[in-house]
C-alpha cells in the first residue's frame, strides 16, 4: 500500500470509530438529556410533583413588624428618596391628606409610587398585610 494512503487510512479509521461511538447513545439517553429542567405551575390548577414547592412559597398573614423589617425599613427607616420615615406621623398625615387617607396611601403602596416598586418589594403581601404595616409605620 502506498505510504500516503496508509497515512490517510489511520485518521479515517479513528474518525469512523469515533463517529460510531458517538452514535451509540440510546433514545433513552437522548430523551434524558432533553428533559425540561423545571416546570411552571399556575396557582389554582393541579400541578403534579409541585406540592412541596407550592406550599413552600408560604402565603399566610405576616405581622406588620415582619413586613417593615424585611421590606419597608430600608427606605422608610432613613427617609431615603423622600420616603416618609417610620414614626413621623406628621409626614404620613400630610401624605394621607393628599392621597385620600389611609386607603389612598394603601392604593399607592400597592401600585408603587416614585422610586417605590409595587407593594414595596413584598409581592406576596396581601392588601391587609400592607395596610397593617402602613398603620404601624405611620401611626395613623
Amino acid at each position: 500500500m502506498n505510504p500516503i494512503k496508509k497515512m490517510l487510512a489511520i485518521p479515517a479509521t479513528v474518525v469512523a470509530l469515533w463517529a460510531v461511538s458517538a452514535q451509540a447513545a440510546t433514545n433513552d439517553d437522548i430523551a434524558k438529556r432533553l428533559e425540561p429542567v423545571g416546570q411552571v405551575c399556575v396557582q389554582g390548577q393541579e400541578c403534579k410533583g409541585m406540592e412541596v414547592v407550592a406550599t413552600a412559597g408560604g402565603g399566610g398573614a405576616k405581622t406588620p413588624d415582619e413586613i417593615i423589617a424585611k421590606h419597608c425599613n430600608a427606605c422608610h427607616g432613613s427617609g431615603l428618596l423622600g420616603a416618609p420615615k417610620i414614626g413621623d406621623t406628621a409626614a404620613w398625615k400630610e401624605r394621607a391628606d393628599h392621597q385620600g387617607g389611609l386607603d389612598g396611601i394603601l392604593a399607592k403602596a400597592i401600585t408603587g409610587i416614585n422610586a417605590m416598586p409595587p407593594k414595596g418589594t413584598c409581592a406576596d403581601c396581601s392588601d391587609d398585610d400592607l395596610k397593617g404595616a402602613i398603620k404601624k409605620m405611620s401611626g395613623l
